[in-house]
């Protein structure tokens, strides 16, 4: 790269000719999170149309975010989404390890004690989706863990 001479004042002007690539790590987090967003919209869709009632979206508690959570005939699921637009970083399911686990336990436990919630039970699922160009494969894992 070409150095361009001092600006006024003798300022060395910014180099915007994206180098630095920080601008394509912003539009591929933008990316990221436009796909998480589509996949929790589509396994609420999906969760639906098999007769959930979604109960909350996103629901944040003690720091934790839980992507949905749905009710059907008296029980409460918590529900972990994971949406990929490939393999290569290891099939979405993997993602949901012992810690993630813990994690939204405690949650499932602070979301149900704010609300005084009384259930049948709880279950928690993993809804995984890959995508591969227009096709989005869904995996459901009931009771994951």
């Amino acid at each position: 790269m070409v150095a361009a001479p001092p600006g006024p004042g003798g300022v060395m002007p910014k180099d915007f000719s994206g180098a630095s690539g920080g601008h394509r790590a912003r539009r591929q987090r933008s990316h990221r999170l436009a796909l998480g967003r589509e996949g929790e919209r589509r396994a609420a869709r999906y969760l639906e149309g098999r007769g959930y009632r979604v109960l909350a979206r996103n629901a944040r508690v003690e720091g934790v975010e839980i992507d949905l959570v749905v009710g059907r005939r008296g029980r409460v699921v918590f529900v972990e989404v994971k949406t990929r637009s490939g393999v290569g970083a290891g099939a979405p399911h993997e993602a949901v390890d012992a810690r993630k686990q813990a994690r939204l336990r405690r949650g499932a436990s602070a979301w149900l004690r704010e609300r005084r919630a009384r259930t049948r039970g709880i279950r928690f699922d993993v809804v995984c989706f890959v995508v591969r160009g227009d096709d989005w494969v869904c995996t459901h894992y009931e009771g994951a863990f």
